[in-house]
């Protein structure tokens, strides 16, 4: 069934959430604020990681790195156009909505904790990849680690962002179901190129996910999603 790994991300992320509602008040507020700065530590590590992993490679028999230009200027495109948009009011905003659409005015944290719970589960190349094999082949063993991976995220940041952190099953369903759907039209210019480019620069978003959770607010990292879509595009001529 096509579409299927969507539905259980989505679920793994309810699930995290409603865990975190459940028992996030046995965490005190000082152990939440440590669970918060290891947890943005711990996905700055895996962020860097991935992008090494894409930008190092043995020819040869040398290590040498690859895909500089292509990180640089589709981040750099994509800031300019994420800026130009102001996706980040824009998420915000949404989030704002979703506040008052379900009943919790009266939370402070709500927009903040969607935000942030939002791109910290949206944003990668597991939910890309993940998708477009659903699409292509059906296959949602990717979407399905990726909803337990998500399912402790969520789980963690519930208990110490609040229930806002529920309602990012919402993007994610969004975006990971439209690339189920769509995967068959841009399935031309998936190859292993732009799969690369999209990993290496999804990694360095995901490092910036991490950075945000240590130093809140450092950077408007929702006006850095359109580097995605540059990355696919500009590795067919830089990888």
């Amino acid at each position: 069934m096509i579409g299927l790994g969507t539905i259980i991300n989505v679920a793994g992320i309810l699930a995290g959430g409603l865990l975190g509602m459940l028992f996030g008040g046995l965490i005190n507020e000082k152990m939440q604020q440590t669970l918060m700065k290891t947890m943005g530590f711990c996905t700055a590590v895996l962020g860097l990681a991935g992008t090494m992993e894409k930008m190092l490679v043995i020819e040869n028999g040398q290590l040498v790195s690859r895909g500089s230009l292509l990180l640089i200027l589709s981040l750099v495109l994509g800031a300019v156009v994420g800026e130009l948009l102001d996706i980040e009011k824009r998420f915000t905003d949404f989030g704002e909505w979703l506040k008052l659409k379900s009943g919790n005015g009266s939370d402070a944290r709500f927009t903040d904790a969607f935000v942030t719970a939002s791109l910290t589960v949206a944003i990668g190349a597991m939910a890309v990849i993940g998708s477009i094999n659903d699409g292509l082949f059906g296959d949602y063993s990717v979407l399905t680690v990726k909803a337990l991976l998500d399912l402790i995220f969520i789980m963690i940041m519930t208990s110490f962002l609040g229930r806002g952190c529920i309602f990012s099953a919402i993007p994610v369903g969004i975006l990971e179901g439209s690339m189920t759907l769509l995967a068959r039209l841009i399935s031309p210019i998936l190859n292993q190129q732009a799969l690369d480019g999209l990993s290496m620069v999804g990694s360095v978003l995901i490092m910036l996910i991490g950075v945000n959770l240590v130093w809140p607010k450092l950077i408007r990292l929702s006006n850095l999603l359109p580097a995605i879509v540059f990355s696919l595009i500009l590795a067919q001529f830089l990888l």
